[in-house]
């Protein structure tokens, strides 16, 4: 009885109360999206794993501003498709690392390809330079037309030319913030003169053949100056060939007035910075400076070192799917779940009766909260609900019913050994508890272990089946325990009739019978 007087199935109930209410304002939130986020699977698209290798030749191993360097890279590619919601991820670290890019929405044509080269680094001298935008005579522009007739806008940058006379007419009618221009991607000739604008759409440039390669790159750091006065700046260390071209490039180029003074450090096809010659540079070492940030700067060094160590980019996995195919696998999916859902029900209602339904209730609200989780998580953290992660929700069914089954069974237990069904319902849940907890720690020891060691959609189911493991332990704690406690305190209950579950004569005559078989 000192079991029975110590459950509080009213402030269990309340506590369920008050995080139901705040995980349906954390999810309904006014102006905030109220949609799960669909995974590839579901609304169609294409999902690229790649894996990040040092390229033949390089020394040393892959480091993780290598690996961030070449996120942020494919990240500019992915956006120059004009795509919502494309995601761009690293799963792992050093040389287990993953890149995963998904891309919702039909296939764009040739993102594979797209998206496994390898970028180019290079400095090249600027020959003009204008905004992005507007359409602007060149300062220098030897061979440019003189009533410039505006062309139609390239799809893809950088375009290359033998002379710089062929990118003038182009120079002047580009719109650096056309749809698509901003993605980076194409194999540059380091030969040829080429016509391409900065990553951020704010300047066009002409730009000579590359007087230095990024291979040629030893070492650059952000660092502040040593006196202490003015902002950030970058550091460069260049190799013998690279300090020998430094200085002739720095000589000739120092000499000539603005823009023609300046050199475009040049990154996957696009210009990431643009700084001046003041005076020529002697010694391979060099300093960029500007109004740089400490963020700033250390990305531009990050990629000034990448161009020293370049990344290549194995496909390791490339999944297609059409929308009305997603359509498909989600209703299939959600069919499924709805099937298997039925059948755990029909068998708690048939063989526990009234406590059948109190575990109907049960997956009902632990289904419930799955729904309001995943669309809050969705919002938040960007969680996205695959094909594999309905899976992981069926299967956590199966472990949400063994829940009940184990407390059911205890019960019976109990009254078949003499004992009340008030006293037994708290016995039960003494003991049951345990093995209820038992169950979910190795299914989240599972969950926890496949989601380390995994990438892809099986991240998904883990993620998935952790996060209902963790919904049935609340449930099963705040809800179905608190409702069996009254159940047990009722008197139509004590009555065991035979509809509720819990028959006194039923019980123990099916363990006379038992009892009997066994003396025989």
């Amino acid at each position: 009885m000192s079991a029975a007087n110590r459950a509080r199935p009213g402030r269990l109930l309340s506590l369920l109360l008050i995080l139901t209410i705040a995980t349906l304002s954390w999810t309904f939130w006014p102006g905030t999206t109220q949609e799960a986020r669909l995974g590839l699977d579901l609304r169609g698209g294409t999902q690229v794993i790649l894996t990040p290798e040092l390229a033949p030749g390089a020394e040393g191993t892959l480091t993780e501003d290598q690996i961030n360097q070449t996120v942020e890279i494919i990240r500019q590619r992915v956006n120059g498709f004009g795509v919502a919601e494309a995601e761009v991820t690293v799963q792992g670290s050093g040389a287990n690392a993953a890149i995963v890019v998904t891309v919702p929405g039909v296939n764009p044509e040739g993102i594979t390809n797209l998206l496994k080269q390898t970028a180019r680094l290079d400095f090249r001298a600027v020959l003009a330079a204008g905004t992005g935008i507007d359409v602007t005579t060149p300062s220098a522009s030897p061979g440019a037309s003189a009533s410039p007739t505006p062309l139609p806008q390239p799809t893809e940058l950088p375009i290359q030319a033998a002379t710089a006379d062929e990118l003038f007419d182009q120079y002047l009618s580009l719109n650096c913030l056309s749809p698509g221009l901003l993605q980076g991607g194409r194999a540059d000739d380091p030969t040829k003169y080429m016509l391409t604008c900065s990553k951020e759409g704010f300047e066009k440039f002409v730009l000579a053949p590359a007087f230095i390669t990024g291979d040629q790159v030893a070492d650059s750091q952000a660092t502040l100056p040593q006196q202490g006065a003015g902002g950030w700046m970058v550091t460069l260390d260049f190799d013998s060939a690279g300090a020998t071209k430094l200085s002739e490039a720095s000589n000739s180029l120092s000499r000539l007035p603005s823009p023609q003074n300046r050199f475009g450090i040049v990154l996957d096809g696009l210009v990431v910075s643009a700084p001046f010659f003041s005076e020529p540079i002697l010694g391979g070492k060099a300093q960029i400076e500007g109004s740089f940030k400490a963020e700033e700067a250390q990305q531009l060094s990050q990629v000034l070192r990448y161009g020293a160590l370049p990344v290549t980019l194995n496909i390791a996995e490339s999944t297609s799917i059409s929308p009305t195919l997603g359509q498909d696998q989600l209703s299939a999916g959600l069919l499924a779940g709805a099937i298997g859902l039925g059948l755990v029900v029909l068998y708690l209602i048939i063989y526990y009766r009234a406590l059948g339904f109190v575990a109907v209730f049960s997956l009902i609200v632990a289904a419930a909260f799955l729904w309001l989780y995943i669309v809050a998580l969705g919002r938040t953290i960007g969680f996205t609900l695959t094909l594999a992660g309905i899976a992981g929700a069926i299967v956590a069914i199966g472990i949400t019913a063994d829940s009940f089954v184990v407390y059911f069974e205890r019960i019976r237990d109990e009254i078949r050994d003499g004992k009340s069904l008030r006293v037994a319902t708290e016995l039960a849940w003494v003991r049951a508890r345990r093995t209820l907890l038992a169950a979910d720690f190795v299914s989240l020891l599972a969950a926890f272990v496949l989601y380390s060691l995994s990438v892809g959609s099986v991240r998904g189911f883990a993620f998935t089946l952790g996060l209902t493991t963790l919904i049935d332990v609340f449930v099963a704690f705040w809800f179905t325990h608190p409702l069996v406690t009254y159940f047990g305190k009722s008197k139509w209950a004590e009555t065991g009739g035979i509809l509720t579950g819990v028959s006194r004569k039923r019980l123990t005559s099916g363990s006379a019978i038992l009892s009997g078989s066994d003396k025989k």
